[in-house]
């Protein structure tokens, strides 16, 4: 059901959207901007380069999609999108799908673990939208099958976590080729130096504009923290999973531990899906359908699914392993209270992991609340010298500081 307007928000008319891009923008029953979007949309109509800061899940794909399908419908030339994940590629390409099968627009999404052939099809259809992976694309590239003297608009999409998988070398390669003459537009969460470097190597005079400052969470995200042995986590999770309802998203650092978590939660005798890099293009669409669907409770996920993973009504995120990037704590947190939805957080963190947790502090700006489980015993959680009483005062006769110092109860 649609929700009423109130008198006085902002809507897509008045940001210089085309017509025909307004009733599809109605079809689609998008009424209110984000507002990335009610600053991204008219300059990047306007055709002037972009730099986009804001936080996952605040609508992002629309504020670049919306200005390069009609700028296309105005002018010739291709359409470039760059994406750190299939599973984010294939759903960029989704929300352009949307919008420019209207303009007659075609759109090939290339991707690493897919077949070449059909790819190879789709690009001699002619498309005015390509999205790939940088890998793939520079395997076209190889083969003559893409053409970059085209492009007249470029986006680099989740610019920073592209860089933080190690796909600078493709990046740099991939924008050598391309036109000097274009409309670049990079969109990002955080931004760290290596970004600032290729705006200044890659882009002219872009304008920047940041919706929440670097590090910022999700607004309605509320955040917990358990600090737990190792051989505690499961039972830790099992009692949980028997507290939320509703679809959990569980991140692992690694695939070998993301395998033995969701085996251990089907032991629990609860649905769940695994995805991360040593599962097939199919298998992973599978699970993430499947956790779209209902069919899966629990999706257990690695880093490469934190931002890949646009799924509406995701009740709790769990990060069963901290990341080892505390950057990633931002994105991971972000795929919950989604589009004006309320989510939550729960993190483990083992008793040495207090340095990972003061990173994560120091980037949210913020100290994460400590729970404990009243199922759980006592002697398996550790105390933060944080939550100790006031009396508790060190020889110079001054209050501890908000210093970790872990040890048994």
């Amino acid at each position: 059901m649609m929700k009423n307007i109130a008198e006085g928000s902002p809507t897509f008319y008045g940001l210089g959207i085309a017509p025909k891009i307004l009733d599809i923008l109605e079809r689609i029953k998008f009424k209110v901007p984000t507002p990335i979007q009610l600053k991204a949309i008219p300059l990047a109509i306007e055709g002037k380069d972009l730099i986009g800061i804001a936080q996952t899940g605040t609508g992002k794909t629309h504020s670049f999609a919306i200005p390069m399908v009609q700028r296309l419908a105005q002018k010739s030339g291709i359409g470039l999108v760059l994406a750190p994940t299939r599973e984010l590629a294939i759903q960029i390409d989704e929300v352009f799908q949307e919008i420019a099968r209207s303009f007659g627009m075609k759109t090939a999404c290339l991707i690493g673990g897919a077949p070449m052939p059909p790819q190879v099809q789709a690009l001699r259809r002619n498309p005015r939208i390509v999205i790939a992976t940088p890998g793939r694309l520079i395997d076209h590239m190889g083969q003559w099958n893409f053409m970059p003297n085209e492009v007249g608009i470029l986006v680099l999409d989740e610019a920073d976590r592209m860089l933080d998988m190690g796909f600078a070398p493709q990046i740099n390669k991939i924008l050598k080729f391309l036109p000097k003459e274009r409309q670049t537009m990079l969109f990002s969460a955080t931004i760290p130096k290596e970004i600032m470097d290729i705006v200044a190597t890659y882009m002219k005079l872009p304008v920047s504009v940041e919706i929440a400052p670097s590090g910022t969470t999700v607004k309605d995200v509320t955040q917990e923290l358990f600090i737990v042995k190792k051989e505690a986590k499961l039972r830790l999770l099992s009692k949980l999973l028997a507290q939320y309802k509703g679809p959990v998203l569980l991140f692992s650092r690694t695939k070998h531990n993301a395998r033995k978590i969701t085996t251990s939660i089907r032991e629990m005798r609860y649905s769940a899906a695994e995805i991360h890099s040593n599962r097939s293009l199919g298998q992973r669409r599978e699970a993430l359908d499947g956790f779209k669907s209902g069919r899966y409770k629990v999706l257990v996920a690695t880093d490469i699914a934190s931002r890949g993973i646009d799924v509406t009504g995701i009740e709790l995120v769990v990060n069963y392993d901290l990341p080892e990037d505390a950057e990633n704590y931002v994105h991971r947190i972000g795929r919950t209270a989604r589009a004006g939805h309320k989510g939550h957080a729960i993190s483990f963190a083992t008793p040495d992991q207090s340095s990972d947790v003061r990173d994560i502090e120091k980037l949210i700006r913020s100290t994460l609340p400590i729970s404990r489980h009243p199922e759980i015993p006592p002697e398996r959680f550790i105390e933060s010298s944080r939550e100790a009483p006031r009396k508790h005062i060190n020889p110079r006769g001054r209050h501890p500081q908000n210093r970790y110092k872990f040890r048994p109860r």
